[in-house]
């Protein structure tokens, strides 16, 4: 059997003192539920906002403050998202979210960054809304990727445009438990 120089031997009630403190550390803070939610709500916000502003032809510059150099001035959505740190962890896991649609919208299309993030915010906002009310998270999602599958088969068969000219909204019926009647304007 070994044994511990007396040294360490002293040292031991030591660290058990100490235990409590260093793994409260690394400890995770956990939330659920509506509060959980509403402050990765308020997040997507924040960031849509900032990213808002660079919409377009007429859209308004940022100026980015850096930690070395001069200040950087950008019209780029996903420059103004990347630069965007929160320091509530909770709102920064919204704002990542909405990060990861800039970053993705930027290597797939190389633009649209902006109106990514814009629709980002109207379906997070939608999608919370509606879970809050008591709706399933999985048919939300089934019923979003239905809904781009069905845009994109009108966008290229080139009658999106003349039906939401001609009828102002189009209807996607889903069957859950009762029929849900998403309408897009």
């Amino acid at each position: 059997m070994l044994r511990l120089p007396a040294v360490l031997r002293q040292m031991r009630p030591v660290s058990r003192a100490l235990a409590p403190h260093l793994t409260r550390a690394y400890a995770k803070d956990v939330k659920f539920g509506a509060d959980a939610r509403a402050l990765m709500l308020q997040g997507v916000d924040l960031l849509a906002d900032a990213v808002a502003v660079t919409m377009g032809p007429k859209g308004r510059t940022v100026i980015i403050e850096q930690s070395w150099g001069s200040p950087k001035v950008t019209k780029d959505g996903v420059t103004v998202a990347k630069a965007i740190d929160l320091k509530d962890k909770y709102k920064n896991i919204g704002a990542r979210l909405v990060q990861d649609v800039a970053n993705n919208t930027n290597e797939e299309a190389g633009d649209g960054t902006t109106t990514a993030t814009v629709l980002a915010r109207a379906i997070a906002k939608e999608g919370f809304e509606k879970i809050s009310k008591g709706a399933n998270p999985v048919e939300i999602r089934r019923g979003n990727v239905l809904i781009a599958i069905l845009v994109l088969m009108c966008w290229s068969a080139a009658i999106f445009c003349q039906a939401v000219l001609e009828q102002k909204m189009f209807f996607v019926v889903l069957l859950v438990r009762k029929p849900i009647t998403f309408i897009v304007k």
